[in-house]
């Protein structure tokens, strides 16, 4: 009984593979035909000889057709395996096997190899930031402490831009370390509102200084989800919401289905840009006008989603502002 995956068209490559041999069997029984010919000798011998010939041809033919199908299968079987390293070929047959055997294994080991070398670039990487984001922390920390001296607007504003530099900061070590093979997650149940106004509170001094009115409504809801990832989403959000509102409000309430929703009365989203917005760099419309975006915010908080096995989608009109509804489990 052949295996599904091996059957489809197995018989016509076996005998595309063999056909020359066939046609050089063919062209023997033709010379032989024609010596019987010129010669005018009798023909029983012929045809008991070519008889003899085919029934051992077709044995032979079977019996080499099912090693052609079986070093299929298990070929077929070792590509599925090849993933993980193994390679259990069978003893080759000539030296042009052994040849192909070896060629694999070398070209599998070059591969191992610069897997490797990719994550330990990774890794360094990885290193480099988290270094780098500690280090950057102090300055900043030593900024934030000087410009709270001076209760100036112009050391308010400051503020404001220091806020957002820690924000880029945040946001460039999350990039590598979403890119890096393991993570930190810490799964446990979580009050929503919890999360949600921690997210709310790092974002206070910003809502004071652009007068954005904020509608915060309890929230029942409870979530399996890693609290420093999911906020740090949160942020994300909030961000781009007082990022594109220059006056109006933000609301944030629940619905039944285990839904949060984050509405704001900005700009909005241009209906040909919103399906587009979760690529990373992709900017749009708004992006084009604000030559500071980046397009990374979104595509991270699509991300950072998925990975909590959390759910978001968007609803936007431009000048009518945006909702975003993110689905808990």
């Amino acid at each position: 009984m052949l295996n599904k995956e091996a059957s489809p068209n197995i018989f016509l490559s076996y005998i595309k593979d063999k056909r020359k041999l066939f046609l050089l069997a063919a062209v023997w029984a033709l010379a032989m035909g024609a010596v019987y010919w010129l010669y005018d000798l009798p023909w029983e011998p012929f045809v008991y000889g070519v008889a003899i010939c085919l029934a051992t041809g077709l044995l032979a033919a079977v019996l080499d057709g099912y090693g052609y199908w079986n070093r299929h299968r298990r070929l077929l079987r070792l590509s599925r395996e090849a993933q993980q390293g193994i390679f259990d070929f069978a003893a080759p047959r000539n030296l042009e096997e052994a040849d192909y055997i070896n060629l694999l294994k070398k070209v599998w080991q070059e591969k191992e190899n610069c897997v490797m070398e990719a994550g330990r670039e990774r890794q360094e990487s990885l290193d480099y930031y988290t270094l780098w984001t500690h280090q950057i922390k102090t300055p900043i920390a030593a900024m934030r402490l000087i410009l709270q001296e001076q209760d100036t607007q112009t050391s308010r504003d400051l503020q404001a831009e220091l806020f957002k530099t820690e924000q880029y900061v945040e946001m460039a070590l999350s990039y590598v370390r979403l890119g890096s093979d393991s993570t930190d997650y810490v799964f446990r149940k979580y009050s929503l509102d919890s999360l949600v106004r921690q997210a709310v509170r790092k974002y206070a001094s910003l809502f004071i200084q652009k007068k954005i009115k904020l509608h915060l409504e309890p929230l029942d809801i409870q979530a399996v989800t890693d609290e420093k990832w999911l906020t740090f989403a949160l942020g994300q959000v909030l961000s781009n919401a007082l990022k594109y509102t220059a006056k109006g409000s933000i609301s944030i309430y629940g619905q039944s289905d285990k839904t949060l929703v984050i509405a704001d009365t900005g700009i909005g989203i241009a209906p040909e840009d919103l399906p587009r917005i979760w690529e990373k760099g992709f900017t749009g419309c708004n992006g084009r006008k604000d030559q500071r975006a980046t397009g990374i915010g979104l595509y991270l908080c699509k991300r950072i989603l998925e990975n909590l096995s959390h759910s978001i989608r968007v609803e936007s009109r431009p000048g009518e502002g945006t909702k975003v509804y993110i689905g808990f489990l």
